[in-house]
């Protein structure tokens, strides 16, 4: 009977919405008899308005860190704010219900599945189930078979290591060597200097013409015209390097060291062009005429099939190979976009078809023709006065002279014709370049009677040494083929 008993007080005990016997009043009945006179406590609702008038009193210690305009409130004494909830009002086993199902996944029927899917590949091109916001290692997944990305590459970049990062070669500013000219005709018409493949440089000073040894420094006079009212109009070295025609302005051609071969031609002021050919008797081959005015420049394709040839009549005429005497010969190019005289002339080493031009102060464009075609490739502005074009051998790039306002050396790069460098030191215009034989030096002369040499086009050592193995394998090659 007593284990009923205790059992029964046990289950009364845990009962939380009866009375407990012999327990203090709660807060709220305590302060209630505190607060005066009054209804009697029992019965009165712990979250009525009427039971909860509290006395607050400032806090006399400030947080350490805080501003002072910050107060905290607590009440004066203990009790008066506990809550027991009355667990018999609420709906224990639905709220556990609803948290249970929050965390089961929703069931869904396949159909509806099976749209929904399809509506994310519709609109975003995938699955977004199977969708990835970030990847942290691993190797990327392959895109399904079949797939197309719609989206458009605004910008890519790909970063070039360190150790492969090509930095611009380096190109002197300041000449290597400069050498005195005096009395050079400034004459925007003439030819003077040219420096053979025996890496000898011919300079013509009025009225005599000089041999500079580039590798001694040696300086030999070759001749010095009679009469002292003829100058030297022109010098060029045959490719071989040994023999040396020169123009005069008597319009005589004198050939020197002539060992019964070779063949030149000449351009004379009434806008004809001789050709000859020195190795027969009946030297004098044909005439070619297609100028008004004067011939300016003259010059030779590398392989010989082509004849450019630029005059005072603003033309540039592109003439085939005469084999044989006799008979009327045209060119087969006329370019007439040039507005000044052209004397710049010269051939693509790499390209044969390839012929770039220079017009005078009237017209300072640089332009790039295609033989073949006739097109003009490309044509820039040079704002001055061009009198040079010569072709790298060692770079995809050429370089011009120029007179008024800057007489400067430009590097342009090919074919994209933007600048490479600006090489400045002549007082004077330029009149004419000429290159070293291995490539790497740029001689020009000027009005101001001064030679400068550049070594604009210097090789990198390694490339230097793969250029030099391939020469000597394809000698090799020749000399067995010989033997």
């Amino acid at each position: 009977m007593a284990q009923f008993l205790f059992e029964a007080d046990l289950h009364g005990l845990l009962k939380l919405d009866t009375p407990i016997p012999n327990a203090p009043p709660a807060r709220w009945q305590r302060k209630a008899k505190e607060s005066g006179p009054g209804p009697s406590p029992v019965g009165v609702s712990p979250m009525k308005p009427a039971n909860r008038s509290h006395s607050f009193s400032k806090t006399p210690s400030k947080t350490p860190g805080k501003s002072g305009s910050k107060i905290q409130s607590t009440p004066t004494k203990a009790g008066g704010d506990r809550y027991i909830p009355n667990r018999s009002t609420m709906q224990m086993e639905m709220a556990n219900f609803l948290l249970t199902k929050e965390n089961d996944p929703a069931e869904e029927s396949p159909t509806k599945k099976e749209q929904q899917k399809a509506w994310a590949v519709n609109l975003n091109g995938f699955d977004v189930e199977e969708a990835k916001i970030l990847r942290l290692s691993g190797k990327p997944q392959n895109a399904p078979e079949g797939y197309q990305n719609n989206l458009k590459v605004l910008y890519s970049q790909k970063m070039t290591p360190g150790s492969s990062r090509k930095n611009s070669r380096y190109i002197p500013s300041m000449p290597d060597r400069i050498l005195d000219a005096p009395e050079i005709r400034n004459d925007y018409y003439l030819n003077l200097i040219d420096w053979s493949s025996q890496n000898f440089l011919a300079v013509a000073l009025d009225n005599s013409v000089y041999l500079w040894n580039h590798a001694s420094g040696e300086i030999i006079q070759l001749l010095q015209m009679e009469h002292p009212d003829v100058y030297i109009s022109s010098v060029s070295w045959i490719k071989e390097g040994n023999y040396l025609a020169v123009g005069t302005s008597s319009a005589e051609v004198q050939l020197w060291d002539i060992q019964h071969t070779g063949s030149r031609a000449v351009g004379a002021r009434t806008g004809h062009i001789h050709h000859h050919d020195v190795r027969v008797a009946e030297h004098h081959v044909a005439t070619l005429t297609g100028h008004t005015q004067e011939v300016c420049g003259l010059k030779w394709s590398l392989d010989g099939r082509y004849l450019a040839s630029g005059g005072n009549d603003n033309l540039v005429n592109v003439w085939p190979c005469t084999q044989g005497g006799g008979g009327d010969f045209a060119p087969v190019q006329t370019f007439t976009q040039h507005q000044g005289a052209v004397k710049a002339v010269a051939w693509c080493p790499w390209q044969m078809n390839v012929l770039a031009t220079g017009g005078g102060t009237s017209d300072r464009h640089i332009r790039i023709w295609n033989v073949c075609s006739g097109a003009c490739l490309s044509a820039v502005d040079a704002h001055s006065q061009v009198c040079s074009i010569l072709w790298s051998t060692n770079y995809k790039e050429f370089i011009s002279g120029h007179g008024f306002a800057q007489n400067q050396l430009v590097l342009w790069k090919y074919p994209t014709m933007t600048k490479v460098a600006e090489l400045q030191g002549h007082t004077a215009r330029i009149l004419n370049l000429t290159m070293s034989p291995d490539g790497t030096t740029v001689a020009s002369v000027a009005a101001d009677e001064t030679l400068r040499l550049w070594r604009c086009f210097e090789m990198d050592p390694i490339k230097k040494k793969e250029k030099e193995k391939a020469n000597s394998a394809k000698s090799s090659i020749i000399h067995q083929s010989i033997r």
